[in-house]
């Protein structure tokens, strides 16, 4: 996180106060002091993006004009992968992303996207607001990032194909799908016979459009704001995965920002997760619909056979080993038993 000119100029007159120096332009200096970059993957539609304006907006309201947070959506600074390096470097200053995808960095940020884990979102908030989110949090901060509190809704994911109906485990042999570059997504469907491969979200379309994958999986506002369904026929409502999105900055630049203006932007934040929340849980239950008007046929699964499909595969167990004892547990205790 950069301090702007102006910033500087505040600290010194700032400091000519003390002083007791006079300092006429003190507030004016006031004004963008924190010019800041805040950028993602998901579409300029998606409430990822529309909330993330409004939070701007209110951190700008709230600070005076002191703190300016431009958003910029669709992968405009680069995909996933070029934006994490971007903010551990302190090249932008914020960045939003599923748990999955910062697992390359954080390991134990992928412990919540754990195929068919949650049951509903009802199960999902108070394990994420507490022991477990806490526990995930707890890792982004020893690999140098700080993550806000309250993470945001991506919604459960579902399968989008271009003909063939997902209706148990079998139904995916062989089926190439197109998943976030996540070791979690890969293993996930590699135990379930499918042959999956990582693309970055915004060059999906294309690949859909061109049969180099025929389906993909993600959350149906998704496959809404993308327009998935110009080039898919069938969604097959697995609720495999729930993903949400953490908001991150650099741990180390973090830091050095005065406490009043950390207080404001995670006041920012974490005050609107609870809106954004409510809109992606409200708008991916009236997608199912939608879907169908634009011609989609939509079909609904049973979770039991995936699970068991994933326990014979050796699916839990393995991640059970990685993530360790402790941290499985903890995760047990929010969704029940799944090793």
């Amino acid at each position: 996180m950069k301090l702007t000119r102006r910033a500087v100029v505040a600290g010194l007159a700032t400091a000519g106060a003390g002083l007791g120096l006079a300092s006429p332009f003190v507030s004016r200096a006031l004004a963008a002091d924190y010019a800041w970059k805040f950028g993602h993957g998901f579409p300029a539609s998606h409430p990822v993006h529309v909330f993330a304006l409004e939070a701007a907006a209110k951190i700008k309201q709230d600070s005076g004009g002191r703190v300016d947070i431009s958003v910029f959506p669709n992968s405009q600074l680069g995909g996933d992968s070029d934006l994490l390096a971007q903010v551990r470097s302190g090249a932008i200053d914020f960045f939003s992303t599923g748990g999955l995808i910062f697992a390359t960095l954080v390991p134990i940020a992928s412990i919540s996207g754990m195929g068919f884990a949650f049951r509903d979102t009802d199960a999902v908030w108070p394990a994420m607001d507490g022991e477990l989110g806490a526990h995930i949090r707890a890792g982004f901060e020893k690999a140098g990032l700080h993550p806000f509190e309250r993470i945001w809704n991506n919604g459960f994911r579902e399968i989008t194909t271009s003909k063939t109906v997902i209706n148990g485990p079998g139904d995916l042999a062989g089926f190439k799908i197109r998943v976030p570059v996540s070791q979690v997504y890969i293993s996930l469907f590699k135990a379930l016979g499918a042959s999956p491969t990582s693309i970055n979200l915004a060059e999906v379309y294309t690949a859909l459009q061109t049969g180099v994958v025929d389906g993909q999986e993600n959350p149906l506002v998704v496959a809404d704001t993308t327009k998935f369904y110009e080039v898919q026929k069938v969604c097959s409502l697995t609720n495999h995965v729930w993903d949400g999105s953490w908001i991150v900055t650099s741990g180390r630049s973090w830091k050095g920002v005065p406490e009043e203006i950390r207080t404001l932007v995670s006041n920012g934040f974490n005050g609107m997760a609870q809106r954004q929340r409510e809109a992606v849980t409200k708008l991916n239950a009236d997608l199912a619909e939608s879907l169908k008007e634009k011609g989609m046929t939509v079909n609904a699964t049973d979770p039991v056979p995936f699970q068991d499909a994933l326990r014979k595969a050796g699916f839990y167990a393995d991640w059970k080993g990685r993530f360790g004892d402790e941290s499985w547990s903890i995760l047990e205790k929010a969704v029940g038993r799944l090793a």
